[in-house]
C-alpha cells in the first residue's frame, strides 16, 4: 500500500472531465470515449438507468473492469462525499443498459457483499495502488458495483 498523501482534483474540474467525455462520445457517436479493459488496467462502459424520480433515460461513463460476464464498477462520485445519482437510479430500478466497445446489453445492477465485495475490491487495488487511500476521503463506504447480463428467455 502506498503510504503517499492522494488528492483529488477540484470538483469543478472532476465535472468539467466528465462533461467532456460524455460530449466526445456523444459527438463522435461513440466512436470515441469507450474501451475494454485490459491486463492491469480499466475499461470504460457507458451505463443507462432509469432516474428514480424523473423516469427517464440517465446515462453515464464509468470505469470497469471484466469478472467472468459480470462487469465491475465503483459508485465513488468521483471520490466526493455521497452517492452518485447513477447508483441511487440503480438501487431504485436494479435493470439498466451498458454499452462498451463493441455493443451493448442489459444489465441488473447490485452491490458485492462480503467475500465477493473483498475479493473484487482487491481486484480493483491491482488496477489502482491508491485505491483504499482514495477511498477514505469519503465519509461513507464505497459500493462496489456488479453489473450482471440478463440474458433473454430462449
Amino acid at each position: 500500500m502506498s503510504s503517499k498523501r492522494v488528492r483529488v482534483p477540484p470538483r469543478w474540474f472532476v465535472r468539467l472531465a466528465w462533461h467532456t467525455h460524455r460530449g466526445m462520445y456523444r459527438i463522435t457517436r461513440g466512436k470515441i470515449g469507450l474501451w475494454r479493459p485490459k491486463p492491469g488496467r480499466w475499461g470504460t462502459l457507458r451505463l443507462t438507468t432509469i432516474g428514480r424520480r424523473s423516469g427517464e433515460e440517465r446515462s453515464v461513463i464509468l470505469g470497469y473492469f471484466e469478472d467472468g460476464q459480470n462487469l465491475v464498477t465503483m459508485a465513488m462520485n468521483g471520490w466526493s462525499s455521497g452517492e452518485p445519482a447513477w447508483w441511487l437510479n440503480l438501487q431504485a430500478r436494479p435493470e439498466a443498459r451498458v454499452t462498451v466497445s463493441g455493443g451493448g446489453f442489459p444489465v441488473r445492477g447490485r452491490a458485492a457483499q462480503g467475500e465477493d465485495r473483498s475479493r473484487l475490491w482487491a481486484r480493483w487495488q491491482e488496477i489502482d495502488k491508491d485505491l483504499d487511500q482514495y477511498a477514505a476521503l469519503r465519509s461513507t463506504e464505497t459500493a462496489v458495483v456488479i453489473l450482471e447480463p440478463i440474458t433473454e428467455p430462449g
